[in-house]
C-alpha cells in the first residue's frame, strides 16, 4: 500500500533516493550526501527505486538513465504519477538528445558521468533549497494573472482560462518568474541563476523547460506571443504584443 505524498518539511535535511546499478557510483554518491547531512536510500533498478518511495517517499531522487530493464526515463514518469519529486537524472553519455529527453519527462537537472561528487551534492542541495517552502522566491501579495494565465504561488496552482496547467516544479518556478516581471528579457544564465538558483549548468536546461511551458500556454508553441525568444539575449514574456520580426519563433 503506497503512503500519499506529503510535502516534505522545510527545516529538515533531506531524504535523497540515490537509483544507480553501478554498485561503485551509488556508494560513493551515498557516501558523500551523507556526509553533507542527508539520510540516503538506496537502489539499483527501477523496480527497487519505486519500492524504496512506496514505503519512504523521497525529497529528491539522483537517477541513472541507463538502468536495467526499466530505464530512469520510466522510473522518472512513474514516480511523477505519484506526486512531484525533483529529479536529478545521471548519463553516462554526453550525447544532448540524452540530456534534452531526460528534462523533457521532467527531470530538474542532469549530471553526466563521469562526474564530481561534490558538485552533485552542491546541485542536489541547490535543488532542494528551491523546491521547498521556504526556498521558494518571494510572491508578490496574491495571485499573479496576465493573459488568461493565473498563478498562486502559495498554493503552488496555475490555470490557463481557468482550466489547471499540470507543470512540473521547475516550469511552475519559470511560469511565475516571468509573470512577476513581464516586458523584461532575461538571458538564459540569469534565469538559470533566479529560477534554478544555480551559478553553473548546462543552459540547455533552460532552453527545453522554455520549450515545454510555451507548449502549455501557448496557442500554437510554434509562434509563440508570450514566451519570446529575443535575439542575442534570451526570452521575455509579453502578454499584450503581437509577436515582432525580431522573434526567434523556432527557439
Amino acid at each position: 500500500m503506497q503512503q500519499p505524498y506529503t510535502a516534505p518539511p522545510p527545516d529538515t535535511a533531506g531524504r535523497v533516493l540515490v537509483v544507480d546499478d553501478d554498485p561503485t557510483v551509488a556508494e560513493v554518491v551515498a557516501g558523500y550526501l551523507s556526509r553533507a547531512g542527508h539520510a540516503v536510500d538506496r537502489a539499483a533498478d527501477g523496480p527497487s527505486a519505486l519500492a524504496s518511495a512506496a514505503g519512504q517517499w523521497p525529497d529528491l531522487v539522483v537517477l541513472d538513465l541507463m538502468l536495467p530493464g526499466m530505464d530512469g526515463l520510466e522510473v522518472c514518469a512513474r514516480l511523477r504519477e505519484r506526486g512531484p519529486v525533483p529529479v536529478i537524472m545521471l548519463t553516462a553519455r554526453g550525447d544532448e538528445d540524452d540530456r534534452v529527453l531526460g528534462l523533457e519527462v521532467g527531470a530538474d537537472d542532469y549530471v553526466t558521468k563521469p562526474f564530481s561528487p561534490r558538485e552533485l551534492v552542491l546541485r542536489v542541495e541547490s535543488v532542494l533549497r528551491r523546491t521547498r517552502p521556504a526556498g521558494q522566491p518571494p510572491a508578490a501579495p496574491g495571485p499573479l494573472a496576465a493573459a488568461g494565465l493565473t498563478v498562486d504561488a502559495a498554493a503552488r496552482r496555475a490555470t490557463r482560462n481557468g482550466v489547471e496547467l499540470s507543470l512540473t516544479l521547475r516550469e511552475f518556478d519559470l511560469l511565475a518568474f516571468l509573470l512577476r516581471h513581464p516586458g523584461r528579457a532575461f538571458g538564459r544564465e540569469e534565469l538559470m541563476r533566479e529560477v534554478w538558483g544555480w551559478d553553473f549548468g548546462d543552459l540547455s536546461t533552460v532552453t527545453v523547460h522554455v520549450r515545454r511551458l510555451r507548449g502549455k500556454i501557448e496557442d500554437d508553441p510554434a509562434r509563440p506571443r508570450l514566451i519570446r525568444t529575443v535575439w542575442g539575449v534570451g526570452y521575455r514574456f509579453e502578454p499584450d504584443v503581437t509577436a515582432g520580426p525580431e522573434e526567434d519563433r523556432r527557439a
